[in-house]
């Protein structure tokens, strides 16, 4: 049979038939119809050594221990340790023989009243081969379908297809795409992608969160500065958020600079609690693609930058600035939200023409970007190559007068100010300028940048630096 057209039944199929392949489900909430494709196609007793389904609060915490979240990634990865465990020490006598596996979910369907998201997270710990050690797969998603029992088919759908995957295929991104097969992205997002093990140290799930929103599975997906794979809703939930969006090719004093003196500005906002503050460096699908196409040796080459200065990573797809502020919002459920903008940056927000495709134009999406509890911190630049500081008190002049009221609105009533204290000694600094002397091994261009990005581009050959023998480089890493 064609792999690629095998139907989500002929998947489960050859799974039972498979002698090597055992294993077990948990499945919680809205997850039941995962276990039930494989007994629906026949073979199940092939496959399935045990099901389970701890759907009351108190026996998932009596099986799994308590937590604050029963729909979270932390639950899954208890299941995935509780059931798999199991399977050894029950099951000794087919050890040699047996690719052992368990699939778990925990999910939120739609409710009643239709007033919820449905969402959840998928796992399974498997083995390639017989008495080895197990693989991770986990994922989160997004259910789009305004139906309940669509939403069930859906998540049997995507638990069939994570198992075939995994036993299956040995490419991760064949895996994590074959993952909505019999599916569309208009029913089920996927917004989180982490495949770890003994059997994919060489993947990276970095590389992997960028194919989740280049193959428009997702709007945005996030990274830790540890490269681990974050889920934005969980690590931004109710969280102040703060973002500075750039290409970051390379970091340079500027972009530093930006992000500490806005955040110095931030932390005293009255509506902002310190300790809930995020800092994220976003880089979107647009900056990262040259002719449409995305140079991923590139990528890595940045988040590599941006991870040595202990920062997030947020990548989008968001192009305008107002699609950014509707996702993070509804994360962070009213928090205050800071975009740091340079000065023409800003410029370009006011133009009219960028929102010729919205029935609203200009309004619309200031309506979006303006209307929640979200601040702009504008960094200052030099006017036209010259020595005269450019900043949010010389811009309404450039502004055509339909739109001078409306600009002096949102000054006065704290929607955006001016990042003080500045340090206009380095605004000479062109990100650009500075790659091509990186690349053309050019001396100096150390001094435009922090010391942890040059000891990072140094020891990495980022950017094609020319690199000692004994580093390895983003290119050799991803070959």
């Amino acid at each position: 049979m064609d792999e690629k057209k095998l139907t989500t039944q002929e998947k489960a199929l050859r799974i039972n038939l498979s002698k090597a392949i055992y294993g077990s489900f948990a499945e919680i909430g809205a997850g039941q119809e995962v276990a039930a494709n494989f007994f629906k196609v026949g073979g199940a007793s092939g496959t399935i050594a045990k099901t389970i389904s701890a759907y009351d609060m108190k026996f998932s915490d009596a099986i799994y221990g308590q937590g604050e979240r029963y729909v979270s990634e932390t639950r899954v990865m208890k299941m995935l340790d509780k059931e798999y465990e199991l399977l050894p020490e029950r099951l000794p006598h087919r050890i040699e023989q047996t690719r052992f596996f368990a699939f778990a979910d925990t999910i939120e369907a739609l409710n009643y009243d239709r007033t919820n998201q449905g969402h959840g997270w998928v796992g399974l710990r498997f083995q390639l081969r017989p008495n080895s050690e197990p693989n991770d797969c986990v994922i989160h998603i997004k259910m789009n379908d305004n139906d309940p029992l669509q939403q069930q088919l859906a998540i049997g759908t995507i638990g069939v297809n994570i198992i075939y995957g995994c036993m299956f295929i040995s490419e991760a991104e064949e895996i994590m795409t074959s993952l909505l097969d019999g599916l569309t992205t208009r029913r089920v997002e996927i917004d989180m992608f982490q495949l770890t093990g003994p059997d994919f140290k060489h993947v990276d799930n970095r590389l992997m969160a960028l194919k989740l929103v280049k193959n428009g599975f997702t709007k945005a997906t996030m990274f830790g500065p540890n490269g681990k794979v974050m889920h934005p809703s969980d690590e931004l939930y109710k969280k102040n958020v703060l973002v500075l969006r750039g290409r970051f090719r390379p970091v340079t004093h500027v972009n530093a600079d930006m992000l500490l003196t806005s955040r110095r500005q931030f932390r005293q906002e009255p509506d902002v609690e310190r300790s809930k503050i995020v800092l994220l460096s976003e880089l979107t699908l647009n900056d990262l693609s040259a002719d449409g196409k995305v140079d991923e040796r590139d990528f890595l080459a940045r988040a590599d930058i941006i991870c040595s200065l202990g920062q997030n990573v947020l990548v989008s797809n968001y192009y305008e600035y107002y699609r950014l502020v509707e996702y993070l919002s509804k994360i962070t459920k009213g928090k205050k939200i800071g975009i740091i903008l340079g000065i023409y940056a800003l410029q370009k927000i006011f133009e009219e023409k960028t929102y010729d495709n919205l029935r609203g134009g200009i309004m619309e999406s200031f309506g979006s970007l303006f209307g929640s509890n979200v601040k702009l911190y504008i960094y200052p630049a030099w006017k036209n190559n010259s020595h005269d500081l450019f900043s949010l008190k010389d811009f309404e002049e450039i502004l055509p007068a339909n739109l001078k009221n409306l600009f002096r609105y949102l000054v006065d009533n704290n929607k955006m100010e001016d990042i003080p204290n500045a340090n206009v000694n380095n605004l000479h600094i062109i990100s650009d300028n500075v790659l091509a002397m990186i690349k053309k091994g050019e001396i100096g261009w150390e001094k435009f940048v922090p010391h942890k990005v040059e000891e990072a581009i140094k020891e990495h050959g980022l950017f094609d630096y020319p690199y000692q023998k004994d580093h390895v480089s983003v290119a050799e890493k991803t070959e």
